[in-house]
């Protein structure tokens, strides 16, 4: 099990656009993913996103715990890039990702993942970028 800070501007900002309540995937967005939308080889580990669902996905099943108590989850492939420390805060119109060591990402994004995976069935693609 591993654990994350949640700032208190984040909480209010997922209850404000009402998705407090859902379930919530942290994942790392590098195209390798079920979820994942952009990628890359130069990508992987440096942008993440947040795909927001009705019901758990078997598929992400780790759990990070947060004092908010926010059903937040991820897989054990993501997990690796999640060192020791992991916070998310918002501010500035914007979610942050870090660990002890390392700014992840300054602009982690919010997808819905019944529409991303609509998205894929109808032929889209990930956003593939090359170094």
């Amino acid at each position: 099990m591993a654990a994350i800070k949640l700032s208190s501007a984040l909480v209010a900002h997922l209850k404000q656009r009402q998705l407090a309540d859902k379930q919530l995937v942290l994942i790392t967005d590098d195209g390798g993913g079920k979820y994942s939308l952009q990628g890359g080889a130069c990508t992987i580990g440096t942008n993440f996103t947040l795909i927001v669902l009705d019901q758990p996905d078997p598929d992400y099943a780790v759990p990070l715990t947060n004092a908010a108590g926010l059903h937040l989850w991820t897989s054990p492939y993501d997990l690796v890039f999640l060192e020791t420390g992991v916070a998310m805060d918002y501010g500035q119109g914007q979610i942050s990702l870090k660990d002890d060591a390392h700014v992840l990402d300054n602009a982690v994004q919010i997808a819905d993942g019944a529409t991303v995976l609509a998205a894929f069935d109808r032929g889209m693609t990930p956003k593939g970028t090359s170094c």
